[in-house]
């Protein structure tokens, strides 16, 4: 099954424009942007035939291509990362059997959650997409619930039934907990991590289907997949101690920052 990683980034972000080119420290004191960061990881999982930096934005192209990154260039109508993964298959720029979509906006995603990913897609021939989900600790939920309090929109929570199937997907923090009764381990609450598994087929019909209701309101794109009836199959993976957060706002620099003192 030829896998291909394709990581979507755009310049005008919303929350947090020019996001891709936001600089991270490393422990040794050495600065690499959010795009390069997010490429290394790529690099370094385990059976994927090609790796793809897939932008509309000459900036970004130009840095990703200054540090060896392969570009795609797409048209700037794509409305978020899904359709221009799709993009990238409709041009036939991109020929696979399985595409993941590593969120040029997650340099903190571990290998293992994307080969965790793609052995599950060879697994379920039920599901037509697949993505990361991951217990909460105790640090991951108070920063969902200081955001939220905060009134900013930080990460994103998955519900999901017996199979692992989504339910729902969510900005807000789902399940709701009463403050009073938040366990101290084993909280039920699962953040979804940045990266997406799309059989061909499913990816193709994604831009056909158009703009959902749901996906506008949340500003999540994997709810068309739902709202479509798409299985879209919640791939639980582990930590292994290591702190995953997305960079969703000027705000989560110091939070990456701090993580990768550690690693």
């Amino acid at each position: 099954m030829k896998t291909v990683i394709l990581i979507p980034a755009r310049y005008a972000s919303t929350r947090y424009p020019g996001k891709p080119l936001a600089e991270l420290t490393l422990p040794s004191g050495e600065k690499k942007s959010l795009i390069r960061l997010s490429w290394e990881a790529a690099q370094r999982v385990n059976g994927v035939a090609e790796v793809h930096v897939v932008t509309d934005d000459d900036r970004i192209a130009d840095h990703a291509k200054d540090f060896g990154a392969s570009v795609i260039m797409t048209s700037p109508e794509a409305e978020n990362g899904t359709a221009r993964c799709a993009e990238a298959l409709r041009n036939g720029q991109v020929e696979a059997d399985l595409i993941v979509n590593l969120q040029g906006d997650a340099p903190l995603t571990p290998e293992w959650f994307v080969e965790d990913l793609i052995a599950a897609m060879k697994d379920d021939a039920e599901a037509q997409v697949a993505t990361p989900v991951l217990q909460c600790d105790p640090l991951t939920y108070g920063h969902f619930v200081e955001d939220r309090k905060a009134g900013r929109v930080g990460g994103t929570t998955a519900v999901f039934n017996a199979k692992g199937h989504a339910l729902y997907f969510s900005k807000e923090v789902l399940p709701y907990i009463d403050p009073e009764k938040v366990p101290e381990s084993d909280i039920p609450v699962y953040h979804h991590v940045g990266c997406y598994a799309y059989r061909p087929d499913a990816l193709a019909a994604y831009t056909s289907w158009g703009v959902s209701q749901l996906e506008v309101l949340e500003g999540l794109e994997q709810l068309r997949f739902l709202v479509n009836d798409t299985k879209v199959r919640c791939v639980e993976v582990e930590g292994k101690g290591r702190v995953f957060w997305e960079l969703n706002n000027p705000e989560d620099v110091d939070r990456i920052n701090s993580v990768l003192k550690d690693l």
